[in-house]
């Protein structure tokens, strides 16, 4: 476990220092730690360096992220159906029960007066998951009666009649073949969360508290544990200057850089672990009649072989104020492990100790490969036809081409198959809990705190348990320790508090030209 706690040592050497927690990246996840900690231990020592010039530039950002307001409600690669037709919904509770624990955690920081007003990073919009075609029509009224059986998915529903989809999402419906076998679920308590804005946020929340330096355009270098502390090699990209700053704990949460981190610090649990980068393109839509017509996330089904991250959807969000209608994302591939990185990040990150992993993952996807290389190969007519099949009605001149994050999905050994490759987060920990690295993708930002949390059991189990540090946790996240999923009566009161803290409202009204 790490240590965390206690009088720290400190150097007279100007490029020399030691703190208690260093966190490298500044993005969702690096945000939600540091505040997560100083909230429960203020007297900690605290330094973050991020290789950009500002926080949240990479996937965390509003234009970068796949996809903003993961609850489960809509997005049907988390409800896989299986070989006897039946659908596994184990994943969309988890994600939904995890997007409960995040609401609560920002409805703390709003009365904390942590972040400012709510508006500024989160709202309400309806979530909705729409199919055509007798099987996909089949699967998602499984799907949706399965998922009646759980208390977080309450309020959800179900229509395969066109004209109720049509009052739901008039320009998905409209010049649509009446024939069409069609139908869709609703969440009204769905919301679009701009995760940019909010890492901004908390990170200038904790630049006002003692004992915390931030440090822009600082790249980690180096990584070696000594005597118990880890010596961070960073270099300031303005200046040239390098200096070594020893932490007792670190956290890399460098999104698709985290991998070469995490291989730098040299930890057992490290080996074998590879990456798979995936990059995105969106359509951005320029026409504001069109955007304003359309109130809704509205996700489909991937294709086959396709990564989670390019489930397609229509998708309304509130981008620096502003009202943003994208589709996508379309996947690309790229060597690049981040938005910002360099073209032999891939080839780079290849050792001896994740070579097979990454071979066999890579020869068990053909897929995939054959999917990545067709959406490369994707002319402007292509996109739109994609875009047709959710919005019959549209137009070329009506959308432009934006390019999205780069997204690192995980690679790790496996007994039977050498090395698989997934699609979700995996958190690694050394085995004295003193460092930490986050690999990995969707649904990411939207769980941030939930993954977090089991970050903080496994690092710092001892302090997790005191009495204040529990007593800390349940201020912040009333539902810590129980399990929503399972209780009808906490589910509602929680959701009460929280759409009451981040002033959620009921269904905006679609205005219809």
């Amino acid at each position: 476990m790490a240590k965390l706690i206690g009088k720290v040592a400190r150097t007279n050497k100007k490029s020399e220092r030691t703190v208690d927690v260093v966190l490298i990246g500044a993005g969702i996840m690096s945000a939600t730690l540091g505040v997560l900690l100083k909230e429960l231990e203020p007297g900690i020592t605290v330094d973050i360096f991020e290789r950009l010039d500002v926080a949240a530039a990479e996937s965390s950002d509003a234009w970068n992220n796949a996809g903003t307001g993961h609850s489960a409600f809509c997005e049907l690669n988390y409800t896989p159906q299986k070989a006897d037709g039946s659908v596994d919904t184990a994943k969309a509770v988890s994600i939904a029960e995890s997007f409960e624990v995040s609401k609560q955690f920002w409805s703390y920081l709003v009365r904390a007066k942590l972040v400012g007003a709510p508006e500024e990073f989160i709202k309400s919009i309806p979530h909705m998951s729409f199919v055509w075609g007798k099987d996909n029509v089949s699967y998602l009224k499984t799907r949706y009666n399965e998922l009646q059986k759980c208390e977080l998915f309450k309020g959800m529903v179900y229509s395969e009649d066109q004209q109720q989809l049509a009052e739901w999402m008039p320009l998905v419906m409209k010049d649509r073949d009446a024939s069409e076998v069609v139908a869709a679920t609703r969440m009204t308590l769905g919301t679009d969360v701009n995760f940019g804005a909010l890492t901004r946020q908390m990170f200038n929340t904790l630049q006002e508290k003692s004992n915390v330096e931030m440090h822009f355009n600082h790249e980690v270098k180096k990584l070696k544990q000594k005597d118990g502390l880890w010596e961070v090699r960073v270099k300031d990209e303005n200046t040239g200057e390098r200096r070594t700053v020893k932490a007792k704990f670190v956290f890399i949460g460098a999104g698709g850089g985290s991998l070469p981190l995490l291989e730098k610090a040299g930890i057992p649990e490290g080996d074998g672990f590879g990456g798979f980068p995936v990059s995105g393109q969106w359509l951005k839509c320029t026409n504001p009649e069109i955007i304003a017509n359309h109130n809704a996330k509205v996700y489909g089904k991937a294709s086959v072989g396709a990564p989670p991250m390019s489930v397609p959807h229509l998708d309304t969000r509130m981008i620096d104020g502003k009202k943003a209608l994208l589709f996508g994302p379309y996947a690309g591939f790229s060597t690049r492990f981040l938005k910002n990185g360099s073209l032999l990040d891939l080839p780079l990150s290849i050792k001896v100790n994740n070579i097979r992993p990454m071979i066999s993952a890579g020869l068990d996807n053909i897929p995939l490969t054959k999917y990545l290389i067709n959406q490369v190969r994707q002319s402007p007519e292509d996109r739109l036809d994609a875009l047709k099949e959710y919005l019959p009605s549209a137009k070329m001149e009506d959308w432009e081409l934006e390019t999205a994050g780069q997204r690192v999905q995980v690679i790790k050994k496996d007994a039977e198959h050498g090395g698989i490759l997934e699609f979700g987060t995996e958190v690694v920990t050394a085995a004295d809990g003193s460092i930490a690295a986050l690999l990995g993708a969707s649904p990411g930002a939207s769980t941030a705190v939930s993954i977090m949390i089991t970050l903080m059991e496994r690092c710092f189990g001892t302090y997790i348990a005191s009495e204040a540090w529990q007593k800390k946790l349940k201020q912040m996240i009333p539902s810590y320790g129980f399990c929503l999923s399972k209780d009808a009566s906490l589910t509602e009161t929680i959701r009460t508090q929280t759409t009451h803290a981040l002033k959620l409202q009921a269904e905006p009204e679609v205005v219809i030209s």
